[in-house]
């Protein structure tokens, strides 16, 4: 692997300092193509697993088991515009990875991608042994038969909160809990939900950067700053040469139907079909443009699992008010689900 990878997952591409080496790989099964755009299609062999029979799922993402009444948007099926996504197998996930340690790290969003995986695997792999553990902000699922380790890190904003004196301190150039993660030989980070936070629900009371402590700030801004300290976390800390490190795109939300081209539509509730063909109407978040940006400035290979565009897609894939609250969710996805095709573009990219 060279100095960056890009978005393409395509493993014919590989960055040797300046110079981009095109190695041809024709009997490879994808990769002159980007994996990233396309469009969804009804796949009546999905989903890949029955959600009543993995005991993993918590009951935000149980839309099922919660009465949602419909079932087309548990059978598609992404589909790139030049080439295939391998369908999942969890017997050469288990095998490929035996014996290492795979940390996701975010918010609730990577929590809804673990288990995703995790049932993944419970439904390819019979009589899988796994054991369930903790410890304040990690989740563990340990897969004993292989030696294999996932977990998940709970971080909101991958920087640091400190409470201090005056409150709780938002420090954008502060990450304390590197330490931890770099151990691992997969990190797949994701964070982006709480950076527009406000009121009772915002976790910190100010923000800091460098010597300023301000009363709030502009939040993209400050989404930016936070990202560039990972990025540089990275490239300080992180053996590229034994950790892989990927970041998962922007994971959209559907509460204004402006975006899919229903004006006055105010959330996801009556949705039960993708958008249809490859473009989002409401065109690309500015999020996503600040992830570009600053994972270009990272100088180590991390690789973008861009999955924005085809999440946008999936307007029907969120739980409604289908999940345990009953509360209206079109943040979270439903599993079976949207992401188990971020886990069958997650294997392709670490496989590539």
């Amino acid at each position: 692997m060279g100095v960056r990878e890009k978005q393409r997952s395509c493993s014919c591409l590989v960055f040797v300092g300046l110079t981009l080496l095109l190695v041809a790989l024709s009997s490879s099964p994808c990769f002159s193509c980007n994996l990233y755009q396309g469009s969804w299609v009804v796949d009546k062999s999905y989903p890949l697993y029955n959600s009543s029979e993995c005991p993993y799922i918590r009951q935000e993402f149980d839309c099922q088991k919660y009465g949602r009444p419909d079932r087309l948007y548990l059978q598609y099926r992404w589909q790139p515009i030049d080439c295939g996504v391998a369908r999942f197998d969890g017997k050469a996930f288990s095998t490929k990875f035996r014996g290492k340690k795979i940390m996701f790290v975010g918010d609730s969003v990577s929590a809804n991608h673990v288990e995703s995986l995790i049932c993944l695997l419970h439904a390819s792999v019979p009589n899988l042994n796994i054991k369930v553990g903790g410890q304040s902000s990690v989740a563990t699922y340990t897969f004993q038969d292989y030696s294999l380790s996932i977990s998940v890190f709970h971080s909101t904003y991958l920087v640091d909160i400190i409470p201090e004196k005056i409150g709780r301190v938002l420090k954008l150039d502060s990450l304390s809990n590197g330490l931890i993660w770099k151990d691992m030989d997969v990190l797949i980070f994701n964070t982006w939900l709480w950076w527009y936070r406000s009121g009772p629900s915002q976790p910190w009371d100010y923000v800091q950067y460098g010597q300023k402590v301000l009363k709030d700030m502009d939040r993209m801004e400050a989404f930016h700053i936070a990202l560039t300290t990972w990025g540089n976390w990275v490239d300080s800390d992180v053996d590229t040469a034994k950790t892989k490190v990927v970041f998962q795109g922007i994971s959209p939300m559907h509460y204004r139907g402006e975006g899919w081209g229903s004006s006055g539509v105010k959330n996801c509730a009556m949705e039960k079909q993708p958008v249809s063909g490859s473009v989002y109407p409401g065109g690309p978040l500015a999020a996503s443009k600040v992830v570009t940006e600053v994972l270009s400035g990272i100088k180590k290979p991390v690789h973008l699992l861009d999955i924005t565009l085809l999440s946008q897609l999936r307007k029907d894939g969120h739980p409604s008010s289908y999940n345990g609250f009953h509360g209206m969710d079109c943040t979270h996805w439903c599993l079976a689900g949207v992401p188990d095709t971020w886990n069958e573009l997650l294997f392709a990219a670490l496989t590539a």
